[in-house]
């Protein structure tokens, strides 16, 4: 395995390699001479701002768009203003900073985003320099001015701009400058000649690199790492000094002999390492710089662009893309030459079991003496997983395959899931896909965000693929790739609606998670409404459809979706969206078309508008219920005028209807009010608004007899209850002789037992008794009774041989009526006889 370190370098107690990982695509003409170059870390793309006076000086500005394998996705003449700095966002979004504070942002595919501007005052003042920065809330930019201002937006998503204090003596732009992210707050590092400053939101303090060298001089290059911990400053006479961030420690001071100012300078430091390390670059070399005095030194060829990364520098050319990095540990530990570490002896026993020797063996007691087999698996496994080159994976997983057999128990789980990572990164570290991750930056990346940036990229096919193998719930995975896919679907112009939506149906059928409204409204967003109303018919969330069609102006069909689904909540939402933005007559029209969306509507405005509720019957000539409308609006009034007038367009309707019986009850009731105004107006009775009932009582309780009866006789009560009416106010008003009199006026019609109840009620027994000749003989026994008298009652009883009757009257006994008790059980004994 000797060919394998033959491009390793050591510097200090490390050592570094430059691993090949695309021979670019791109035919680039002049190379990245004269262009504004920004690669996006993680593997991501690179975008290129051609200069136009290199080809024509009339011609405009190219920009173009490339993945990381130099695939071309996208070019466009630049036709806004100069720019002065190109970065890209953590979602692989373009910006674009011109020298106005202006910043357009711009898809994968050069596709205009949207664009906000750095501040008003920049317009005229102008943007020198411009840095795109991630931190932990976002995307941010910062900006130096003409005026020597700088000012910050640490989030371009929730854009809030920070103007950061005066630089003292500052004039232009400073020497250099770098963002740092600290404590949950960003702040600028610059330098100005000898001095060195940090700007925060409030103040602009001098500050001074711990261990400097006096003879350093000034710094006119600066550097933060990929994780804004330690920082790089070059000065003017070829120092390096590295240290922490906030500038308490210092961990190296290395002099380069080199005093002309690099054009790149980028961490390379891989997680967990105790060694930093820088990369430099002039115009012809590269060099590598560490704690000790040693460098390593690469010759450049062509212009190159240094990208840092997660665990090394990417080194980007016309020709080749290389990653320069730290060799992990364990790669050292089995690779080394004459390595004795138990992942180099198994690695060695599995190359010579293939050759089907005997030293195999020997290899393999050697560790299993050491007791160090699984540590060698493991080993094996970690530095598969470290490995770009996959004939080296191999080998190494099929040592680690090979150990694993000897040891009994063995957790098999980081070996299957390391596997199947490899599987994947090597699927999207191919050219054509053009995403080089490493196994740490795809832990740190994380899965999910991988499947976002193929699905983003439109690699759907492997996107699917990679959720299948790794068995991610489709919720997570393949619903989320055939939900971005279908939204990029309706966007092709070239194909018809019915295609499309034939296509989307057939791809996503009834995938969980998947929302056919979230598509159609894409749809209806790219122009396409016909095309989002036939992907609408396919989602099963009528909730879902509605506000769509809603949203769309298709007001009927929504109304008829909503009518569907059943639910009222729904059918209230539509109509009332439709009442608010319908004419009445239109609004009235369509509702005539939807019973049960009417019905609900009449249902909503007897409660809440009942005015509304009139202009629905008189649309729909429905004189009944029109009628029926006036009646309960006449209650609601106390102008007896009106009441009456309402109560006539009742009775004009309920005629309309044919409705006999109701216009007849309603014209009783006008008769009504018009006797109780004019009893009212007479005798100041207070009877205006009672019910027929209510107003004969009232009569009677005043003593209105004379009107009492007309009113029973013009409104042709019944006469029972005429009867008890009058009967109960001349008990309760003890008018005895009145009471007599009315009940010689005729036969009464409730029977003389009422009477006779009514007068007890009152206490009256005497005049009580003078009604228990007139009831009828089956009343007799109940008459006695009810004035308890027992003897008159039994005789009643026995003359009818009535044996309940005589049952009656025995209960009522007790002990002091023995000769009555003894009477009646004769009676019945004899009646039972017979």
């Amino acid at each position: 395995m000797a060919f394998i370190t033959a491009n390793w370098n050591p510097l200090g107690e490390a050592f570094y390699r430059k691993t090949e990982l695309y021979e670019m695509c791109w035919t680039l003409r002049d190379g990245l001479r004269d262009s504004l170059v920004a690669a996006a870390p993680y593997g991501g793309p690179i975008a290129l701002l051609r200069e136009s006076h290199r080809r024509s000086p009339s011609s405009r500005p190219q920009l173009e768009i490339y993945s990381a394998s130099g695939v071309a996705i996208a070019s466009f003449p630049w036709k806004s203003g100069p720019v002065v700095q190109l970065g890209w966002t953590v979602s692989d979004e373009l910006l674009c900073v011109q020298e106005d504070g202006s910043v357009l942002i711009y898809d994968l595919f050069g596709s205009f985003k949207r664009h906000f501007s750095m501040g008003q005052e920049v317009v005229q003042s102008q943007v020198l320099e411009a840095k795109v920065f991630h931190s932990p809330y976002g995307t941010g930019i910062a900006i130096v001015t003409g005026s020597s201002r700088f000012t910050l937006a640490t989030n371009i998503d929730d854009l809030k701009l920070r103007r950061l204090p005066e630089v003292p003596g500052l004039q232009g732009k400073p020497s250099c400058w770098v963002v740092l992210t600290q404590d949950r707050q960003t702040k600028v590092l610059l330098s100005n000649g000898p001095e060195l400053y940090i700007l925060d939101n409030t103040s602009c303090t001098a500050v001074c690199p711990p261990g400097l060298s006096p003879q350093a001089g000034s710094i006119v290059h600066m550097s933060v790492s990929f994780s804004y911990k330690y920082l790089a400053l070059f000065t003017d006479t070829g120092h390096l000094w590295t240290g922490s961030s906030d500038l308490q420690d210092k961990l190296s001071e290395v002099d380069t002999k080199k005093t002309t100012t690099p054009k790149q300078m980028v961490w390379c430091r891989r997680p967990k390492s105790q060694q930093p390390s820088v990369v430099l670059m002039w115009d012809r070399l590269l060099m590598v710089t560490g704690v000790c005095n040693d460098t390593i030194q690469f010759p450049i060829e062509d212009p190159c662009v240094l990208v840092g990364e997660l665990d090394g520098v990417r080194i980007i050319s016309s020709v080749y893309q290389e990653l320069l990095q730290e060799v992990p540990l364990v790669c050292q530990d089995i690779f080394k030459i004459a390595s004795m570490a138990p992942g180099a002896l198994l690695l060695e026993a599995h190359r010579e079991y293939e050759k089907s020797s005997q030293k195999a063996d020997e290899y393999l007691r050697e560790i299993k003496e050491q007791s160090m087999l699984g540590e060698a698996v493991r080993q094996c496994v970690e530095a598969a997983s470290h490995e770009y080159d996959t004939s080296t994976q191999k080998s190494l997983l099929r040592a680690a395959s090979f150990g694993k057999c000897f040891l009994t128990d063995f957790n098999p789980d980081v070996f299957v899931s390391t596997c199947r990572e490899l599987r994947v990164l090597n699927a999207v570290r191919e050219s054509s896909v053009g995403m080089p991750l490493t196994h740490t930056q795809f832990k740190q990346m994380t899965l999910q965000v991988l499947i976002d940036r193929l699905v983003y990229r439109q690699f759907y096919q492997l996107a699917i693929e990679i959720c299948h193998y790794l068995k991610i719930p489709d919720y997570q995975g393949v619903s989320r790739v055939l939900k971005h896919w279908a939204s990029c679907k309706v966007q092709q112009k070239d194909l018809s609606d019915e295609s499309i939506a034939r296509a989307v149906c057939v791809k996503v059928g009834d995938s969980p998670g998947v929302s056919y409204s979230h598509i159609a409204a894409k749809a209806y967003e790219c122009g396409r409404t016909e095309l989002a109303i036939k992907l609408l018919d396919f989602e099963a969330r009528a909730g879902e459809q509605v506000p769509l069609l809603l949203k769309m102006k298709r007001s009927q069909l929504a109304l008829s979706k909503a009518v569907e689904s059943g639910d009222t909540d729904l059918v209230y939402t539509v109509v009332t969206y439709l009442k608010n933005e319908m004419n009445r007559g239109d609004f009235f029209m369509t509702l005539r078309n939807q019973p049960v969306a009417l019905s609900l509507y009449r249902q909503f405005c007897k409660l809440q508008e009942q005015d509304t509720l009139k202009d629905l019957y008189n649309q729909d000539d429905d004189h009944h219920e029109l009628a029926n409308y006036y009646v309960t609006a006449s209650y609601r009034e106390k102008r007896l005028d009106t009441r009456l007038s309402l109560l006539q367009s009742a009775v004009d309707e309920y005629n309309k209807a044919k409705n006999e019986f109701a216009a007849k009850a309603t014209e009783d009731e006008m008769r009504l009010l018009r006797f109780q105004r004019k009893l009212d107006d007479e005798k100041g009775a207070g009877l205006l608004g009672l019910s027929l009932q209510a107003t004969m009582e009232a009569l009677l309780a005043l003593g209105l007899h004379k009107q009492a009866e007309q009113l029973y006789r013009d409104f042709r009560v019944p006469d029972k209850r005429y009867w008890w009416l009058k009967l109960k106010s001349l008990a309760e008003k003890e008018e005895w002789e009145e009471l007599e009199k009315f009940s010689r006026s005729k036969k009464s019609p409730i029977g003389y037992l009422a009477f006779i109840e009514v007068c007890m009620k009152c206490n009256n027994k005497y005049e009580a008794k003078k009604y228990v000749s007139k009831v009828t003989p089956e009343q007799k026994v109940k008459a006695h009774l009810a004035i308890s008298d027992l003897e008159g009652a039994a005789d009643a009883a026995i003359e009818r041989r009535n044996d309940s009757e005589m049952g009656a009257v025995l209960s009522r006994c007790s002990a002091s009526h023995q000769l009555l008790i003894e009477r009646l059980n004769r009676a019945r004994a004899a009646a039972a006889k017979k």
